[in-house]
């Protein structure tokens, strides 16, 4: 259960159904999900999220799946569900396959485990990895 109210688009103010608007003219979709309406409940924080949201997930040297890919795995390592389940969604309507999710789950473990190791035995840097290609 959500800590504050959720906001409806029918009893949302002015301010936050543009930014609604917004999301759903930019997602091409009806509605707006949980997430946007939690957050509207302080609009500053809707608004600067959203437009913060929608300049990084913007077509750039990524192209939409990676950066969807690379938005779950960040997700899963830190354990949030509602993320993991929102950019699973929108990785597979994107082309993420089952195969492509396992890979990516399997990085993403690989790296969870090396990180912890090289962290637990304080492993210093190899200079080389400093060194600007």
């Amino acid at each position: 259960m959500a800590t504050v109210k959720l906001i409806e688009y029918a009893e949302a103010s002015a301010e936050v159904r543009a930014v609604y608007d917004d999301i759903m003219a930019t997602r091409k979709v009806d509605r707006v999900n949980n997430f946007w309406k939690a957050l509207a409940s302080h609009p500053p924080t809707l608004r600067r999220t959203w437009e913060t949201l929608k300049s990084v997930m913007a077509p750039g040297a990524l192209d939409a799946l990676t950066k969807e890919m690379v938005y779950l795995a960040v997700s899963a390592t830190n354990g949030c569900d509602y993320c993991i389940a929102s950019h699973t969604a929108s990785a597979r309507g994107r082309g993420m396959t089952d195969a492509m999710l396992g890979e990516l789950m399997a990085v993403v473990g690989m790296a969870n485990e090396t990180n912890r190791l090289a962290d637990g035995y304080q492993i210093e840097v190899d200079e080389m990895f400093r060194s600007p290609v």
